[in-house]
C-alpha cells in the first residue's frame, strides 16, 4: 500500500478502506507521508466525501496512531465535547457535576483559537493549576477524585495533529468528513465508554445554521457510535454570549458562582444539566434523561459538585481554598468600562462572534496558536436577546489592560448587539437531540 494509490481512489471516489486508513495515519504520524501527500489525501477528501463508514475507519485509524488510554476506575468513563463557542463554561461545570454522580470524567479539553474560548484557558486562570499533569498524576486524580480537565498530551492521535495543521493551509478545514474523525480521533484517545456531544449554532458558532450544525452532530453521533462509543448529541443555541462572562477569570467567577450558589446563570444551568442527563444515561448511572438532569441538578445544588471542583483544582496544583476564596484567587484586569445602551430599546440580536473576537482583542484569546493570554481581562453582564434597556442603561462591562483598550472595545460591544422597539422572544436554548 502506498500513499498515490490511496490518493487516487480517494480522488476517484472509490472512498476510504480501513486499511488504508490505518496505513494514511501511521504514516501522518511517523512522518513518511509527506506534507504535500496529506494536502492531496485532505483535498480529496473535501471534494469527493468517504460517507459514514469512511469516517469511522478515519476516525479509528487516527485513534490508534498514538496512545489510548486504558482506565482502571471502579465506575464508567465519560466525557462531553462542545464545538465551541462565546461564554460557554459549561465543562467547568459538568465534569465535576458528573465525577459526583458517580462517573469518571477525563475531560481532554482545547485552547481557544480564534473567536472561540478554550477550557484550558479558563482553567489556567487559576494560578498552579496544571493542565498537563505526567500520567501517573493524571490517573491518581480521575481515580480519587473522578475528574481531571487537561489537555491531550503529543502521543495522543499524532495523526490528526499533522492533518489539522494540513487542513488549515491546504483550504479543507470546513470538510464534515474531516471534522468529525479530527474531534473523535483525540476524544475517545482518551478511552472513553460513553460521549455526550454539545454541537453549537448560530453567530458566535463555526455552525452557523441549525441544518449545517444538524448534520455535523448527526456525522459525529453515527461516527463515535461506529467506532464503538456510545454518543448522543444535543444541537444548543450560540446566538449569544452562553453565559454573562466572555474571558478567561470572567467565566471561571461564573462557574463558581453558580457551584456555590451566589448568583445562578440559568442558561449555563440548563446546558449543563440537559448535557448531563443524556451522559448519565448512556452511562448507565440514569434509567432516562429526566433522572438524569435531576441528578446534576442535585449534584450542583447540594455543593457536591463544588467540592469535586476545589478537590480536582487542589489536586492538580491549585489552590486548596479555591472554592472558598475563588473571587481573591482569580485574577482581575485594572480597568472596568461600562458599555451604555446608545438608545431605549429591546435586544433583538447580538453578533456573538464579534464579541469574541472583542475578548481576542483585548488580549482574552489568540489569533494563532503563539499569542499570550491575558486571563484577567473580558467581558461581563452581557445584555441577553429579549432583554429592555432604557438608553444609558448598561449593555456590558468590559474588562481591559488599558483605557485606550477598554474604549475600543466598548465601541466594539455596542456594534455587536441590535435594538428594536418591538416584542422579542429569547432564542431556543436546546433544539434538537440526535442519538
Amino acid at each position: 500500500m502506498e500513499a498515490r494509490a490511496i490518493i487516487a481512489a480517494l480522488r476517484d471516489g472509490k472512498g476510504l478502506t480501513p486499511e488504508a486508513a490505518r496505513w494514511f495515519a501511521r504514516g501522518l504520524a511517523d512522518g513518511s507521508v509527506s506534507d504535500a501527500q496529506a494536502g492531496a489525501f485532505a483535498m480529496a477528501v473535501f471534494l469527493r466525501g468517504i460517507g459514514r463508514e469512511g469516517r469511522v475507519a478515519l476516525t479509528e485509524a487516527m485513534r490508534d496512531s498514538g496512545k489510548v488510554m486504558r482506565w482502571d476506575v471502579p465506575g464508567p468513563v465519560i466525557d462531553k465535547h462542545s464545538t465551541g463557542g462565546i461564554g460557554d463554561s459549561v465543562s467547568l461545570l459538568l465534569a465535576p457535576a458528573l465525577a459526583a454522580c458517580g462517573a469518571y470524567v477525563p475531560m481532554i479539553s482545547g485552547r481557544g483559537l480564534g473567536h472561540t474560548g478554550g477550557t484550558l484557558d479558563k482553567m489556567e486562570a487559576i494560578v498552579g493549576y496544571r493542565t498537563a499533569p505526567d500520567p501517573e498524576l493524571l490517573h491518581k486524580v480521575v481515580r480519587d477524585v473522578g475528574c481531571a480537565i487537561i489537555g491531550a498530551t503529543d502521543d495522543i492521535a499524532p495523526a490528526d495533529r499533522r492533518l489539522y495543521g494540513i487542513r488549515d493551509i491546504s483550504g479543507t478545514v470546513e470538510s464534515i468528513d474531516l471534522i468529525t474523525p479530527s474531534i473523535l480521533s483525540k476524544k475517545l484517545a482518551a478511552g472513553l465508554e460513553a460521549l455526550v456531544l454539545d454541537v453549537k449554532w448560530g453567530t458566535g458558532a463555526f455552525m452557523k445554521t441549525r441544518a449545517a450544525a444538524h448534520d455535523l452532530a448527526q456525522a459525529l453521533v453515527e461516527t463515535a457510535n461506529g467506532a464503538g462509543c456510545k454518543t448522543v448529541a444535543l444541537v444548543t443555541d450560540m446566538n449569544q454570549s452562553l453565559g454573562r462572562t466572555a474571558g478567561n477569570a470572567l467565566e471561571v467567577m461564573e462557574v463558581l458562582e453558580l457551584l456555590t450558589g451566589s448568583e445562578v446563570n440559568p442558561d449555563l444551568w440548563a446546558v449543563t444539566s440537559a448535557l448531563g442527563g443524556e451522559a448519565l444515561v448512556l452511562a448507565g448511572l440514569a434509567g432516562d434523561a429526566d433522572e438524569g438532569r435531576a441528578r446534576i441538578d442535585n449534584a450542583l445544588e447540594s455543593g457536591r459538585a463544588a467540592e469535586v471542583f476545589g478537590r480536582m483544582v487542589a489536586a492538580l496544583g491549585g489552590p486548596m481554598d479555591f472554592v472558598e476564596r475563588y473571587p481573591d484567587r482569580l485574577p482581575s484586569a485594572p480597568v472596568t468600562y461600562l458599555v451604555a445602551a446608545p438608545r431605549a430599546g429591546i435586544v433583538s440580536g447580538v453578533n456573538a462572534e464579534s464579541l469574541g473576537l472583542t475578548v481576542v482583542r483585548l488580549g482574552g484569546g489568540r489569533l494563532v496558536g503563539s499569542d499570550k493570554v491575558n486571563p484577567s481581562v473580558g467581558l461581563s453582564h452581557l445584555a441577553k436577546i429579549g432583554e429592555t434597556f432604557e438608553a444609558g442603561a448598561p449593555l456590558a462591562l468590559v474588562h481591559a489592560a488599558d483605557a485606550a483598550a477598554a474604549e475600543r472595545a466598548a465601541a466594539e460591544v455596542i456594534a455587536a448587539y441590535e435594538l428594536t422597539e418591538g416584542p422579542v422572544s429569547p432564542p431556543e436554548l436546546i433544539v434538537e437531540r440526535l442519538g
